[in-house]
């Protein structure tokens, strides 16, 4: 596999004879996606002035592998002076590296979660004044340790939030710079000290520590301090969860979104139900002939007339008898029937005198 370098600003000799305050930056290309980033617990912080600067995949050009560079405590360069994560950037088929570097601020990091206050955006973990810094004691884990300078600012918990490890690309993180970012990354910045190097290296030569063999899940993902890879400060991966935060209430941006809360399809229901049938339906009273449809059956006489009506037999009078007048029988129900008329006897013949 190709793997190139890349020295920006001034050649790597002059470079080193240099004060770290010059802006250079060594950018390594890779053909291959770093892995997921591991889920871990952040150890305690073992005194004040460390600031926690996160894991991170590596890439070793020897072994054609990646390898996990424990997350780590380490004393800040300068005062006021915070660490901007590196981070691996997809371009034109490649993934390329942004080595991180200490500035008076956080400047752009791909907008990779890597917890603990570096949510992609900006670091909530703490901040300078009047020369020491204080902790938030919702992101760094205090433990024991005896720091005065601490406050809590509660962040936003994202349990959602995938591990991807790269911007860009198939699959990575769709960030871009702000222009405060911008102008961040074009200021001088100082280049990782010599202790956060150590941790790299120590992790290079630790086979555990390679993805092809911890498949993503490293038994040493963070250490308290620096360079010491056993003990009681060492910290295994854990195989489930998310990292703990990903911002603060000051970027509401990613917790206020209030479409899903404020119209959910459960709460419209109740509205049409409560509604009166004729204010949910108002048509019913524009047509008087669907109401009259909709009516019981005991408010319809017509259809019991009919079914009485249907047996009745019908009586001829005999044909020798007088017409009758029919004018009452509009005023019987018509649930009664006309009663039979009687025949009249024909008329006898007037009897013949006797004869003689």
């Amino acid at each position: 596999m190709k793997v190139s370098y890349w020295i920006y600003g001034i050649p790597l000799l002059f470079m080193l004879a240099l004060s770290t305050r010059a802006p250079a930056q060594v950018v390594v290309s890779v053909q291959v996606a770093p892995p997921e980033l591991p889920v871990y617990d952040q150890p305690p912080i073992p005194g004040d002035g460390y600031l926690w600067t996160p894991g991170y995949w590596a890439w070793s050009d020897d072994d054609q592998d990646y390898y996990w560079v424990p997350g780590t405590w380490v004393e800040a360069p300068d005062v006021g002076y915070l660490w901007t994560p590196g981070y691996w950037g997809a371009e034109e088929g490649a993934f390329l590296w942004h080595a991180g570097y200490w500035g008076p601020q956080i400047g752009f990091y791909g907008g990779v979660n890597y917890g603990y206050g570096y949510g992609g955006n900006g670091y909530q973990g703490g901040y300078w004044q009047g020369g020491h810094i204080y902790y938030n004691r919702a992101v760094s884990n205090i433990g024991d340790t005896r720091i005065t300078n601490v406050y809590n600012k509660t962040v936003v918990n994202n349990v959602t939030i995938n591990r991807v490890s790269y911007n860009g690309g198939n699959g990575g993180i769709r960030a871009q710079p702000t222009a405060a970012e911008v102008q961040v990354m074009h200021a001088p910045h100082i280049a990782a000290t010599p202790v956060q190097r150590q941790q790299e290296q120590t992790a290079r030569g630790d086979q555990s520590l390679r993805a092809s063999v911890n498949h993503g899940s490293p038994p040493i993902a963070a250490t308290q301090r620096p360079g010491m890879f056993s003990g009681g400060g060492v910290v295994p991966a854990r195989h489930t969860g998310t990292m703990s935060v990903v911002g603060s209430q000051s970027r509401p941006a990613p917790a206020q979104r209030p479409e899903p809360q404020q119209r959910p399809e459960g709460q419209q229901r109740p509205e049409i139900s409560q509604r009166p049938a004729a204010q949910a339906r108002p048509e019913v009273q524009a047509r008087p002939e669907a109401q009259q449809r909709a009516a019981p059956a005991q408010q319809r006489p017509a259809p019991a007339p009919q079914r009485q009506e249907a047996p009745r037999p019908e009586t001829r009078p005999p044909e020798n008898a007088q017409p009758r007048e029919t004018p009452h029988v509009e005023q019987r129900p018509a649930a009664t029937p006309a009663p039979r008329p009687e025949p009249r006897p024909a008329p006898r013949p007037p009897e013949r005198p006797p004869e003689h």
